[in-house]
């Protein structure tokens, strides 16, 4: 809080209201303003904006001072000044807006449908008040979750000139970070920096350019069918469908109808034709989701179709033309379906022959935090609080935590924390991983073994998988590279997509 007389440090960069005692409880320090009577209101810090474009400034009050906005002006401030409801187009731009809301000249009713502009995820606010006002639950509430800072009348305006300055950068910061997270191919999901999803991206951008079919590998939740929606939409079948279907979601007795269609009477309660997902997607893409859950005498019918080109409509008697390309996708090992029976290897090799590898979560490093903030940025409207950002202990934990649900689970815990969030900073125990702050204790063979595991697994996905290739770089043998990745549970990995895997 900052009296006119006298200067005090504004809220800081991530710390909300919500930290401190009932504002009303802060008295006039007589001693602090009679020490600092004589000093001049603190510079103005330029903004990470100021030098390169316009500031808005959106000036909230039923009848506004006009010494207050010429100041304001005189600063660089393009301000919009009146009631909200004649002002509000400002804050319909993408651009960071300051904002001040003097909430002496508006009743308690007003106060409360001020709220959704104060909510603005690009605006900073900057409050006016009095100690009547202080004491009214309603302003309380605004200021605490809704603004950056308050002052007490009789205003200052080069006091009031730093804060909106202040607010100002801070919402410009937000804009930064976001501008630095890079994003692929238009897809707001698709985000990262690390080399693994640099490989990714690129191997994409290859893969799109071809007809084969492509496999796409990697754990639950790690964004499988946005990498298949990605080299559709760059491939020269993207003016065709995509059509995507789940085989581990649709009973056994429904999948074949499902793929290939049926004719009317074909059994008891086909009443007309129905068209299959395959003939569905002729002429553009055929998305197979959990493929390794197909059964196997479905298994039959999708390897003839890839061989022939043609289906059989459940009931049908002439072959049916379908041109369409498939991607697929699993996160079974492959290979053990293989040796145990459970999938075709003739089958896999008519849909693997081109890979395509999804990094998980935990080893993609920076991108963890990253991502966790571009989620926040896209979902924090969900929640009631204005949230900022991440508290220290969400950051560590973050970074400690496995994230065995990889993407999907960062996006429902942080979704989740920004609903169930008590302050403007997500902390650890928002997110459900207070148990991963602090220095947990281990043996020196642990963060041994912890290490090589991640050194083989980035590793493997630099060389997408080929052992011979990853081998050379870890200095070891092949054999010993195989016998390694089975001890750390990467069998999975070690799966053979051809000749040329090592």
């Amino acid at each position: 809080m900052l009296e006119s007389a006298a200067v005090s440090v504004p809220v800081s960069d991530k710390t909300a209201l919500a930290s401190m005692p009932p504002i009303a409880a802060f008295p006039a320090d007589n001693r602090i303003t009679s020490e600092l009577s004589g000093v001049s209101a603190p510079a103005i810090i330029p903004s990470p904006h100021a030098a390169t474009a316009v500031r808005n400034l959106l000036y909230i009050a039923q009848a506004p001072n006009e010494t207050l906005v010429a100041y304001l002006k005189s600063l660089g401030w393009k301000v919009s000044a009146g009631p909200l409801a004649t002002q509000a187009n400002v804050l319909k731009t993408d651009t960071p807006v300051a904002g001040i809301v003097d909430m002496t000249s508006f009743s308690a009713r007003e106060l409360a449908a001020l709220e959704p502009a104060l909510r603005h995820q690009r605006a900073g606010w900057i409050a006016l008040t009095d100690d009547t006002h202080l004491a009214d639950p309603v302003v309380c509430h605004l200021i605490r979750h809704f603004c950056f800072d308050f002052v007490k009348g009789p205003f200052s305006n080069p006091i009031i000139g730093y804060l909106v300055d202040h607010a100002y950068g801070m919402v410009s910061l937000g804009d930064i970070d976001l501008a630095d997270t890079p994003t692929v191919f238009g897809d707001e999901q698709m985000v990262g920096t690390c080399e693994a999803m640099q490989q990714l991206f690129r191997t994409i951008r290859k893969v799109a350019n071809t007809d084969a079919n492509v496999f796409i590998t990697g754990e639950s939740g790690t964004g499988k069918e946005l990498t298949a929606v990605a080299i559709h939409e760059r491939s020269p079948r993207r003016k065709g469908p995509f059509v995507a279907i789940n085989c581990g979601a649709i009973g056994n007795h429904l999948i074949q109808s499902e793929l290939f269609g049926y004719e009317r009477g074909a059994f008891t309660g086909a009443n007309q034709r129905k068209i299959g997902r395959v003939e569905e997607a002729d002429g553009g893409t055929l998305f197979l989701d959990e493929i390794g859950d197909l059964p196997l005498d479905s298994q039959v019918h999708l390897l003839r179709f890839l061989q022939e080109r043609k289906i059989d409509r459940l009931g049908g008697h002439d072959p049916v033309a379908v041109d369409v390309r498939i991607i697929s996708a699993t996160h079974i090992d492959l290979e053990a379906a293989i040796a145990s029976g459970r999938f075709r290897t003739d089958l896999f090799h008519r849909l693997c022959v081109l890979r395509v590898d999804e990094p998980p979560l935990r080893v993609r490093g920076k991108d963890i935090e990253i991502l966790a903030l571009h989620v926040l940025h896209k979902f924090r409207i969900d929640g009631k609080r204005k949230i900022i950002g991440f508290a220290p202990s969400a950051i560590e934990a973050m970074y400690s935590y496995a994230w065995t649900g990889n993407v999907r689970e960062m996006i429902n815990r942080v979704r989740r924390a920004i609903v169930m969030a008590e302050n403007k900073l997500i902390t650890a125990d928002d997110l459900g991983l207070g148990h991963c702050t602090g220095i947990e204790s281990t043996t020196l063979a642990a963060a041994r073994d912890a290490a090589e595991k991640r050194a083989i697994e980035l590793t493997l996905l630099r060389h997408r998988h080929k052992l011979s290739e990853a081998a050379a770089e870890l200095g070891i043998s092949r054999v010993t590279l195989y016998r390694l990745m089975v001890a750390h549970g990467l069998r999975g990995a070690a799966m053979v997509s051809g000749p040329d895997a090592g």
